[in-house]
């Protein structure tokens, strides 16, 4: 129930995110519909693909979609008071890629796959969709080039199996990851954590 009302906020701040960007690119009302969408689902939805797990979440819970298309028609109202709120929002969004992240091990999991594709499973639903909403907006992912974020939902995935290995209950693995991984996160942002980057002229 706790991953579910993070689920909750995570896709509606996600969507909002989406939102945002199409309003750079000044995308009509369907854009930013779409793009807050594929932002909010996206990972969901390709982890979904990849495992051959059907139907697609938003699919089995169409109220899903009804989450991200007010999230993004809210945000177009409300997008010149959002600036304020953008450590909120990153906030929100760190809360959402680790939560996102154990939902996807989760699924993964249960559906009784080896532990290397339950953590990628985690990843692809945790990252994936900024990099889905990235590409549909012309951009470089800022997955790839701004600080620790994929790697620190691969490195919550690993947290996760290895306290389910050691026997740890499954609840209290779900809150440890999730308090753990959201401060990385956020260690990440304000120190400007990185990965080696490779320049070639």
């Amino acid at each position: 129930m706790l991953l579910q009302i993070i689920y909750l906020i995570a896709i509606s701040a996600e969507a909002m995110t989406g939102a945002l960007a199409a309003g750079r690119r000044r995308m009509d009302l369907f854009g930013v519909v779409i793009i807050a969408c594929v932002t909010a689902l996206g990972g969901g939805s390709l982890r979904d693909i990849v495992l051959g797990h059907y139907p697609l979440g938003w699919v089995r819970h169409p109220e899903y979609l009804g989450y991200t298309v007010g999230a993004a028609f809210a945000a177009t109202f409300l997008a010149k008071k959002l600036h304020y709120l953008r450590r909120t929002f990153l906030w929100l969004d760190a809360l959402g890629l680790i939560a996102f992240t154990l939902i996807g091990c989760a699924v993964a999991r249960e559906a009784g796959h080896q532990p290397a594709i339950v953590v990628v499973a985690g990843m692809l639903t945790g990252a994936f969709g900024g990099v889905l909403r990235d590409v549909l907006c012309n951009e470089i992912p800022l997955v790839f080039q701004r600080e620790l974020y994929a790697v620190i939902s691969l490195l919550t995935g690993v947290a996760y199996l290895a306290l389910l290995r050691l026997g740890v209950a499954e609840n209290v693995a779900v809150l440890a990851c999730l308090g753990g991984g959201f401060a990385v996160r956020l260690l990440a942002i304000r120190y400007e954590w990185e990965m080696p980057k490779f320049v070639y002229q």
